[in-house]
């Protein structure tokens, strides 16, 4: 195909979206339709696993020390956690006044009781450390056993091992609900082309005897149906930021921003949301429209 015959494809393409307004608005309003709720999907998907994210590090993985421990004992634990970057997020070391200090805050009114307490004889030093990813926990906690001076490594084992899973769980449902929603657009968008296309089953026909070639046919169908996905995914983009940010507005109004339960905001998610609509949509119109045109163009 010549260049100027790509060029005088492509402008056949926009040249029939306005050709049949009302086939080009119910394309737009179904890929649209699909896209919102992919958006939807994008949306939960990357808030769950932010919040479990999150939550995975709440519950932390405490250890203490033996009350006779050495100061060069601490010294191993603190070099392992500091250098292990790939699965330790961030770890805290308490002295047994700083332990001792907290037990009091805890108390509140009744801290009077631990006046004359002698924390340097009874309480160990400690450390609290938060993982990058739940599942790490088993790892970090076999090192931490095996320290010398260590006497006891507590973790919430049951919160890991459902927060592991959980976040696999929402993986598998997300990327299962991109392959429905992706099919079912497909399947919708190419029974929308087959309307332009019969329209002009005759000018087809016509374009076929005189030699056109079934790439010169087609590719006005495929500009035609990626432009309509691309308008369909500003639209869903536009809607869903809107809308998004007013959920957000009201959830997290009296929400500390940086709780474990608190959600994305729109403006961490705005890229993530119009990449995946744009190429879908694109995806959708393009490929479902070539798909469609195919079995039409042979004479």
């Amino acid at each position: 195909m010549s260049i100027r015959a790509f060029f005088n494809s492509i402008r056949e393409g926009f040249q029939g979206m306005l050709r049949h307004p009302l086939v080009t608005l119910a394309s737009i309003s179904t890929i649209l339709l699909m896209l919102l709720i992919m958006s939807m999907f994008i949306i939960f998907s990357a808030d769950a696993r932010h919040i479990m994210k999150n939550v995975g590090q709440q519950p932390p993985i405490e250890v203490y020390m033996k009350l006779n421990g050495s100061e060069e004992e601490r010294a191993a634990i603190t070099k392992y956690l500091s250098e292990d970057k790939k699965q330790v997020l961030f770890f805290e070391a308490a002295t047994p006044e700083q332990n001792y200090n907290q037990f009091k805050t805890n108390l509140g009114s009744s801290s009077s009781i631990l006046d004359d307490f002698d924390y340097n004889t009874y309480l160990p030093y400690t450390y609290r450390v938060q993982l990058v990813k739940p599942s790490f926990a088993g790892d970090v906690v076999m090192h931490l056993e095996a320290f010398p001076g260590v006497n006891k490594v507590m973790q919430e084992q049951q919160v890991m091992i459902f927060l592991t899973k959980a976040m696999n769980w929402v993986n598998v449902g997300t990327a299962s609900a991109f392959a429905v929603l992706f099919l079912i657009s497909l399947f919708i968008i190419s029974n929308m082309v087959r309307i332009s296309v019969y329209s002009r089953a005759t000018e087809i026909s016509i374009m076929k005897y005189i030699g056109a070639t079934n790439a010169y046919i087609r590719l006005p169908f495929v500009v035609e149906g990626a432009m309509v996905g691309l308008i369909s995914a500003v639209c869903a983009w536009g809607i869903t930021y809107l809308a998004y940010s007013k959920i957000f507005t009201m959830l997290m109004s009296k929400v500390d921003p940086g709780s474990f339960y608190a959600i994305l905001p729109m403006h961490s998610l705005s890229t993530l949301v119009l990449l995946v609509c744009a190429f879908s949509g694109v995806l959708i119109g393009a490929f479902g429209s070539g798909v469609s045109v195919r079995k039409y163009i042979q004479v």
